[in-house]
């Protein structure tokens, strides 16, 4: 059985909730049911013990450099340009756009609060350039 050590993937925020609420539209993780508005530390609970939860932390300083370390997000249905306007609507906004002619390629999107992530193609798109 395989057992994954990793328990949270934190994020340092301003406002918690209104990022964890942006990072559970963008991965279908609920906001944790004891965790609301105004507080310090809000977790989004994927409700599998084998897949970390994101953590969301209040800090007073703002973000200064490009993140070290970030998520790639692969959509689990419709496309990666579908999802792109999709996380734009949710208040993204574009940082990089490496989407290639033949199709290949990723668009870095910074949250609402410039935490950046990729966004790749789906598993439809690759196996459909598979083929």
């Amino acid at each position: 059985m395989f057992s994954n050590p990793v328990r949270h993937i934190t994020f340092d925020a301003h406002d918690p909730y209104a990022v964890a609420r942006f990072w559970s539209a963008v991965t279908g993780f609920p906001v944790h049911p004891d965790d609301e508005e105004g507080d310090d530390e809000v977790l989004l609970d994927p409700g599998r013990p084998e897949v970390p939860g994101l953590l969301f932390i209040r800090v007073p300083e703002g973000k200064t450099v490009k993140n070290r370390v970030h998520l790639d997000i692969q959509p689990v249905t419709g496309t990666r340009d579908e999802e792109v306007e999709r996380l734009t609507g949710l208040g993204a906004r574009i940082v990089d756009d490496q989407r290639r002619p033949d199709g290949l390629g990723w668009v870095v999107l910074a949250d609402p609060e410039g935490n950046e992530l990729c966004i790749e193609r789906s598993t439809s798109e690759r196996a459909a350039a598979q083929a």
